[in-house]
């Protein structure tokens, strides 16, 4: 396997310095075979819980931390707060003792390998904030022991692992590649897939050194079907935003389509459907409101950043985002349009948005273009309320409304942002009066009989 480009440690160290690395390693390595190692995940969010889940339900015994009291409690009385797995599976792992929920750092020295699954968002200036890294990563230096294996699966730009948390870790007094191991692999999951859970996705590994890289594969080898090696750490972190800046560039692409094909009098949906026919050279990514998510909004920006910096700057990365930031003020725009032909203005129409979360079948709202878009119609002085069957409460205040025939044809207009597979959308336009749809969840439907005006966005 080649390891051209590493700066660890497997090069330099010699004598009883390399015999100590190999003792430690031999004996990590034994642990995670025999299922006998401890693994802490650090982080309890919508990446690190289903991890802690799969290591326990693999027969490991696991340790969750996470600085949320909330989330603490709430495992501890096995309630799931993700919206997904069931409370019965929780509290199965819990009574056999493998997942146990903690909240004081010094759970992290007993483990044998800890994981960090902890949130990299942006700052307001568009930049990376690696706050809750560098916060994860001093906590763990402070208990930091010889043997243990660290893993981050935050998404981050390259160079993180090394030059960010690596530092950070032998303020410990102990060397990486040495006296512990590190490693990088990017969290792959997708919410709301269940064509894809996580132990059928593909887990990429990339080591400080070759000794962190093989305990790092034996360790999700563990729990999913194919690990795939890289080089390097640098090569692992950026991997991710090779993936998710693909999708966000693509989907821009088609995105900026849309607005010129309804310029242009032509159905985007028809001309996706006609090239999607073609068995080579096309593959399918499909128009919205916008992007959402702690993905695709965010990783591309990481990549530019860490670009700009090397003194390579990325135009089409960055103008991908401008086009995917501008959709929830198009939809707006035709949901004015929409109104306009009606005789009526956004001001004091009654307007009702179809789900909220960033993705269909999915409870969670961050960075929605649901919120902007809600925003923004109330700005224009839209009385806006909303419904989404996975998100009842959405700050600052505003709860999800009975989805009811009456409350259908109180609306001045219903905008169909996240096309959630509860919605009957058939049933939606019959008793609708007028629908602005931004997914094509209308397609199927006959407009016609139902009297209700559909406009795409």
């Amino acid at each position: 396997m080649a390891t051209s480009g590493q700066t660890g440690a497997e090069a330099v160290l010699e004598g009883p310095e390399a015999r100590r690395s190999v003792s430690l390693a031999d004996e990590l390595r034994a642990r995670i075979e025999q299922r006998a190692a401890r693994v802490a995940v650090v982080g309890l969010g919508c990446v690190g819980l289903p991890l802690a889940r799969l290591f326990a339900a693999a027969g490991f015994p696991v340790t969750g931390l996470d600085v949320d009291p909330e989330k603490i409690s709430n495992l501890k009385a096995s309630v799931s707060y993700l919206g997904t797995g069931p409370p019965e599976r929780l509290a199965a792992l819990g009574g056999l003792g493998r997942l146990t929920p903690a909240s004081d750092p010094c759970a992290l020295a007993p483990a044998d390998a800890i994981v960090i699954c902890v949130p990299t968002p942006l700052t307001h200036r568009g930049e990376p904030d690696l706050s809750c890294v560098t916060g994860a990563a001093e906590t763990l230096s402070r208990h930091l022991r010889p043997g243990q294996l660290v893993v981050l699966e935050s998404t981050t730009y390259p160079g993180t692992t090394e030059d960010l948390l690596r530092p950070i870790l032998e303020r410990s007094g102990l060397r990486a590649g040495r006296d512990f191991f590190l490693a990088f692999s990017p969290e792959r999951g997708d919410p709301g897939n269940p064509a894809y859970p996580i132990p059928a996705i593909p887990k990429v590994v990339g080591g400080l050194d070759a000794t962190s890289r093989h305990l790092a594969l034996a360790l999700y080898a563990a729990v999913v079907t194919d690990v795939v090696p890289v080089s390097n750490v640098r090569v692992a972190e950026a991997c991710k935003l090779l993936e998710n800046t693909y999708r966000a560039v693509n989907i821009a692409l088609v995105n900026e389509l849309k607005v010129a094909f309804e310029r242009l009098g032509i159905d985007v949906w028809e001309v996706i459907a006609a090239a999607r026919t073609k068995p080579f050279g096309f593959q399918v990514f499909l128009p919205g409101p916008g992007v959402g998510g702690n993905c695709i909004p965010v990783n591309p920006s990481y990549l530019a950043w860490a670009a700009r910096r090397a003194g390579a700057p990325t135009r089409l990365v960055e103008l991908a985002g401008e086009v995917n930031a501008a959709m929830p003020g198009y939809v707006v725009e035709r949901v004015g349009e929409a109104l306009h032909a009606e005789g009526k203005a956004v001001s004091r129409s009654r307007i009702l948005v179809l789900g909220v979360a960033y993705k269909r079948d999915v409870d969670d709202a961050r960075g929605s273009a649901a919120l902007e878009i809600i925003e923004r119609l109330r700005v224009l002085g839209g009385r806006v309320g909303y419904n989404d069957p996975h998100v009842p409460v959405l700050p600052p205040g505003l709860q999800s409304q009975p989805l009811t025939e009456d409350l259908l044809a109180a609306q001045d207009c219903v905008v169909i942002v996240t096309d959630h597979s509860a919605y009957d959308f058939g049933w939606v336009v019959r008793h609708a009066r007028l629908v602005v749809d931004t997914r094509n969840a209308t397609a199927a439907v006959s407009v016609d009989a139902a009297g209700c005006r559909v406009w795409k966005a």
